[in-house]
């Protein structure tokens, strides 16, 4: 093994795989491994200069000799190798002689070390399995590779982030995840470690991790390089700022964000729209936000309002600021193929590629290809008929959905993008996707730029995206899900999360089992960072027609407003919308600390708890920002529960208003229209 030092990154070469560790922000350090002439450049998630430290770089001389020698013997068997360090403050990477990294904190203890099983690895293994930690294997008949990284598992490490997956577990040690974008699955590569660690695996290919008890394990399907960032800290918000500060954070939510959003699927027409909006302003309800969903437009691709349906959009507009709310307009990435825009975007090759096949992405409501957010160009393309058609009318808020893409099949080896092969790169469309329209709203004069997206790849936050769970079902089931889910995406950097309150699928608003539902799920929404009622609602009405100028429709399910669902379901709705209005200036001091330094809105008890032991065993229970502490009903039929309250702080119940010392578990109360929360020592919270 060759170590030299470059100024303050520590080079490593062993024939031809050359290492690179040097430092990447506050006690952080960045990895990067080639078996090329010279080493990939892309950035990827590590997109913001990291701030400059002084890292401390050694390279010693060691005398080495294999164990089984003895005596006399031994001294004439020692030989001299050289093994290196790289310090970045609370960090410390070791490279020892045959070329194994280890990491250490300042206080001398193993944070993660990568797994060999090898003969050559003499300080510790003698295993003649032939199982190296680092595998850059050639794909025989291309310039790329197939890449393996393996760490050593520990028994007593948690493991949380990684994104949104749709399961019940918190933790994610001892699972399997697909580091790929699907609907409802959002891979945002970045773990918290108990141990003291964070680790963002800085690849967009398509690949997976397993966390497992004998090792972990992560895979990229087709890379150039290896590139990691790792990050030391004693607790988890530190962790998080230092990840937040080299690749962002989000814009500073506008104040439409934090109040209630009205959607459904979907408002078929202007009128109906703005009868929506009358009648919740006639109530004296509070609305922030209403969206127009999908097929609004004349084709997919078009990017602009049917004439037929939104005879006067600027009127509308209008007539929404004056009612005191925003319009959200659902853009599709999605080029028809009969669309106005197909054919200049094809020739200016701004549509996904294909390695094999047609060149059609989906066959529903039409044969469309996705438009290739990872060229610029596209990008810009794109964004020039939104402002055209939306943004200079006044609707200043999007909805990109679709944003994974939704391929029909999703089989990533036959498409390819602008930044390179899906199997590569494919991870950052939702990342681009966000990105097309925050550079136009930015170019705009926007600063507090806000747009939901339904996915999202590390370092999306920094381009206003709000990330929505998808299209999930209506179930307590996977109400539970969603918890995890919005906890562990926080943790992975992305703090505007939101789902389709009552879920997505299904939802039958006459059935008093889903009112059930319905009312845990709002209550609970109150306390996540977006308020939002969304969700199909069928069945749907009948079409009045099937095709307009060749053009296939979509119906509209059910109504979804708070109104919907009989007078005893709106009282309790009624009441929650009020308590989000109440919460309001709570809120904007959440997204301002989200903003400057990256805190998840919605935490974990061990957050905010590091030191209480119990606060990482607890998996029902939350933080809503630094204050409030939510423990939501997300079973059928459940009246009563029990909360912990943590250890170090005096809680006050929301309900009754009684006082609690820290470090107990006590009994609540919580009837249908009673979601517990507690305020934490002497918060100022309007309740």
């Amino acid at each position: 093994m060759i170590f030299k030092q470059d100024d303050q990154r520590l080079i490593c070469k062993r024939g031809e795989s050359v290492l690179f560790i040097e430092p990447w922000g506050v006690n952080s350090l960045r990895v990067r491994m080639t078996n090329e002439a010279n080493m990939d450049t892309n950035d990827w998630a590590l997109t913001i200069d990291p701030i400059k430290t002084q890292s401390k770089i050694e390279i010693k001389e060691i005398e080495v000799v294999e164990p089984w020698y003895k005596g006399e013997e031994r001294e004439k068997q020692k030989k001299n190798f050289k093994e290196a360090y790289i310090t970045n403050g609370n960090i410390t990477a070791k490279v020892n002689f045959e070329g194994w990294l280890s990491f250490y904190n300042s206080k001398g203890e193993v944070l993660l070390e990568e797994y060999w099983r090898n003969r050559e690895r003499i300080d510790r293994y003698a295993v003649p399995i032939n199982v190296v930690a680092r595998e850059l294997k050639a794909i025989p008949g291309t310039s790329d590779y197939r890449l393996v990284m393996r760490f050593e598992a520990y028994e007593d490490e948690k493991i949380y982030g990684m994104g949104q997956y749709q399961e019940g577990n918190l933790d994610k040690k001892g699972a399997t995840l697909e580091l790929a974008q699907r609907n409802t699955q959002a891979s945002v590569p970045f773990m918290v470690s108990s141990r003291g660690y964070g680790f963002l695996w800085n690849n967009p290919a398509i690949g997976n991790v397993t966390f497992g008890t004998n090792k972990t394990e992560w895979r990229a399907e087709s890379t150039k390089k290896m590139d990691y960032f790792i990050t030391a800290a004693d607790t988890p918000s530190e962790i998080v700022k230092q990840y937040a500060a080299v690749t962002g954070t989000v814009p500073m939510m506008p104040e439409y964000g934090m109040g209630f959003w009205q959607c459904k699927l979907r408002y078929r027409n202007q009128d109906e729209l703005l009868n929506v909006v009358r009648e919740h302003k006639r109530r004296g309800l509070p609305m922030d936000v209403i969206v127009i969903d999908f097929f609004h437009w004349t084709r997919q691709g078009d990017f602009k309002f049917d004439p037929k349906d939104w005879q006067d959009p600027d009127a509308m507009i209008a007539e929404l600021k004056e009612m005191g709310v925003e319009l959200m307009v659902s853009v599709w990435p999605t080029i028809d193929s009969n669309s106005e825009n197909r054919g200049p975007m094809a020739e200016e090759g701004y549509l996904l590629k294909f390695d094999r096949g047609v060149g059609i992405n989906m066959n529903w409501m039409g044969e469309t290809a996705f438009f290739d957010a990872t060229h610029p160009g596209a990008r810009d393309y794109v964004w020039q008929r939104c402002k055209e058609n939306y943004y200079d009318k006044g609707v200043h808020i999007f909805w990109l959905d679709e944003a994974e893409p939704e391929f029909g099949p999703y089989d990533f080896d036959i498409y390819r993008y602008h930044a390179g092969p899906a199997m590569q790169v494919g991870n950052i469309y939702p990342a681009m996707y966000a990105k097309a329209f925050f550079d136009g709203m930015k170019a705009e004069g926007q600063d507090e730029v806000l747009n939901l997206v339904r996915c999202a790849w590390a370092g999306s936050q920094r381009y206003g995206a709000l990330v929505w769970s998808g299209d999930v079902y209506s179930s307590f089931r996977t109400l539970r899900e969603q918890l995890q889910a919005g906890l562990n995406i926080g943790m992975a950097g992305i703090p505007w999360w939101t789902t389709d309150i009552g879920g997505f699928i299904g939802g039958d608003i006459h059935d008093e089992k889903f009112h059930e539902l319905l009312i845990r799920w709002f209550e609970w929404a109150v306390f996540c960072p977006v308020f939002r009622l969304h969700g199909e609602r069928p069945p749907f009405h009948p079409l009045e027609e099937e095709f307009r100028d060749g053009v296939r429709q979509f119906s509209s399910g059910q109504d979804n407003e708070v109104w919907s669902f009989g007078e005893e379901v709106y009282e309790v709705l009624k009441k929650y919308l009020f308590l989000r209005e109440r919460l309001r200036p709570y809120i904007r001091e959440c997204m301002k600390e989200a903003h400057e330094v990256g805190s998840p809105v919605m935490r974990t008890l061990f957050y905010e708890f590091p030191n209480d032991k119990k606060c990482w065993e607890i998996t029902d229970e939350y933080f809503f920002g630094a204050d409030i502490l939510v423990a939501p009903i997300m079973e059928e039929g459940i009246r009563e529960r029990n909360v912990y309250l943590p250890e170090g702080a005096k809680w006050t119940c929301a309900t009754t208003k009684t006082v609690y010392d820290g470090g107990q578990v006590i009994k609540v109360e919580a009837p249908l229209d009673v979601i517990p929360f507690f305020v934490r020592d002497d918060a100022k919270i309007d309740l």
